[in-house]
């Protein structure tokens, strides 16, 4: 009986999430070319109010936050661990202006890829590691260098809850070159939200944001070990 209670809870949140996205969506195509391109993510944080505010409507899944007052006011460089899509609405809502790092297939998905390539993404190729590198140097400089911050999830998948793979180095290398600060932010929404899975299950989601980490004179090696080991030891 429970398992068919949380389908159903599943069943209308994924409802609302994709009427909504298509209106909202609808609806930012009129009037984004009035709104100056600094100020887009307004529009967009709409999206993703919307979504935290359905999922806890119809799923029950709420969170909580420590640190807060710890996200500065200029753009960073955002390491995360990944454990599910609820991170990366949360963050785009939190951290705005942002700048997502994304597959460029997703561009290509109807509404919600549209409306996002409207945001200047960093959509990068991963079947050509050695270039999408690149990209994500190059145009994360020019995203920081123009006051947005860059998501990026440095163990390059979504892993199952209470689990953290072993760091890249690319968000310190990123960060080192555009003389930005790190901002290390640990969650555990795969307790609530599983990886690859459609049900949801009640419970607070548990966010801890960090200290920014200066970057001046630092190691892209030393700055990933010490973010990892921050993020292992606030897994909950």
């Amino acid at each position: 009986m429970r398992q068919l209670i949380l389908f159903l809870r599943a069943v209308l949140f994924y409802l609302g999430y994709y009427l909504g996205t298509i209106v909202i969506t609808l609806v930012c195509f009129i009037v984004i070319w009035f709104i100056p391109d600094s100020k887009r993510y307004l529009f967009y944080s709409v999206w993703c109010r919307f979504i935290l505010s359905w999922l806890r409507i119809t799923c029950g899944v709420r969170h909580e936050i420590q640190g807060l007052d710890n996200i500065p006011d200029q753009a960073v460089v955002v390491l995360s661990n990944h454990q599910s899509e609820w991170e990366t609405i949360f963050l785009y809502l939190y951290l705005a202006p942002i700048c997502p790092i994304l597959k460029k297939e997703l561009l290509n998905i109807p509404f919600w890829g549209w409306a996002m390539s409207l945001q200047h993404p960093i959509a990068i190729d991963r079947t050509k590691p050695h270039e999408a590198g690149k990209s994500i140097l190059t145009q994360g400089m020019d995203r920081i260098k123009n006051g947005r911050s860059v998501i990026i999830f440095p163990e390059g998948t979504r892993t199952h809850v209470d689990k953290v793979k072993k760091f890249t180095r690319g968000g310190a290398k990123l960060a080192i070159a555009a003389g930005a600060p790190i901002l290390p932010i640990a969650h555990n929404a795969g307790h609530c939200w599983p990886p690859h899975k459609m049900l949801k299950y009640p419970g607070t989601v548990q966010v801890y944001v960090g200290k920014p980490i200066a970057t001046d004179s630092a190691d892209a090696k030393e700055l990933t070990e010490s973010v990892e080991t921050w993020i292992r030891q606030h897994i909950v």
